[in-house]
C-alpha cells in the first residue's frame, strides 16, 4: 500500500505541476492531457511495483529486466512530449524529427516538474539544466529540438517563467527550426560509458 499511494501521489503532483507550468508558458489547456497514460493498467501497476520515490520506476524496471522497460515503451509511444516518440527506424538508421513547438515546450514543463517532484527542497533551474546537459548526448533529438530545450531551461534558470512567455518561446522555436533541418538521419548510436549497474546515475543531483 505504501508504494501504491506513493506512486499515485507522485504522478498526481507531477501532473498538476506540469499543468501549472504549462499555463505560465501559454500551453496550459494542452497540458491537461499530460501523462494520462500513467493511469492505464499497463503503466500504473508496473510503476507501483518499481516505485522508488526519488527517481523514475523505469530505471528500477530496467535493472530487473536486463535493461528493457515495458513502462517506457508504453509511455513514450503514447506521449508526444517525449523525444522517443519522434524517433523512427529505417534501413538500420535512426530518423529523428524535430518536436513541434507545443510538445517541445511541454517537455520543458515536464522536466521542471519532475525535477521539483523528485527533490522539492533541492529544486532549482540550475539543477534541472545541469541534468539535461549531462544527459543530452544520449537523447536522440534533432539539433533544433536540442537547442530549443537547452534555451528554454537556460531561460528558466536565468529569468524563471517570465522568460518563457508564449511569444518568446514561439519566436525562438521559429528561429531554430528555420536554421536547422526538420529531420536528421543518424548513422550510428551514441553509447557513452557503460550501462549502469544501479539507479544512482539517474537520480536528479542533490546538494
Amino acid at each position: 500500500m505504501r508504494k501504491f499511494f506513493g506512486h499515485l501521489g507522485l504522478i498526481l503532483r507531477h501532473r498538476h505541476r506540469v499543468i501549472r507550468n504549462g499555463f505560465h508558458c501559454g500551453i496550459g489547456w494542452h497540458c491537461l492531457r499530460h501523462d494520462l497514460s500513467k493511469f492505464s493498467p499497463s503503466e500504473f501497476w508496473p510503476s507501483v511495483r518499481h516505485y522508488a520515490g526519488n527517481h523514475s520506476p523505469v530505471m528500477e524496471e530496467r535493472l530487473e529486466n536486463h535493461y528493457f522497460s515495458f513502462i517506457c515503451q508504453h509511455h513514450t509511444h503514447r506521449n508526444k512530449h517525449h523525444w522517443e516518440y519522434w524517433v523512427d527506424f529505417f534501413q538500420g538508421r535512426l530518423v529523428v524529427m524535430t518536436m513541434p513547438w507545443v510538445y517541445a515546450t511541454e517537455y520543458i514543463c515536464d522536466m521542471l516538474s519532475a525535477s521539483y517532484c523528485y527533490d522539492p527542497k533541492g529544486f532549482s533551474g540550475e539543477k534541472t539544466l545541469e541534468y539535461f546537459v549531462t544527459r543530452m548526448g544520449r537523447n536522440y533529438m534533432t539539433e533544433a529540438t536540442r537547442q530549443y530545450i537547452l534555451w528554454g531551461l537556460t531561460r528558466f534558470k536565468d529569468l524563471g517563467f517570465k522568460g518563457l512567455k508564449k511569444k518568446d518561446t514561439k519566436a525562438k522555436y521559429e528561429e531554430l527550426t528555420a536554421k536547422y533541418p526538420k529531420t536528421e538521419i543518424l548513422e550510428s548510436l551514441a553509447t557513452p560509458g557503460q550501462l549502469p549497474s544501479d539507479a544512482r546515475e539517474f537520480i536528479i543531483p542533490r546538494n
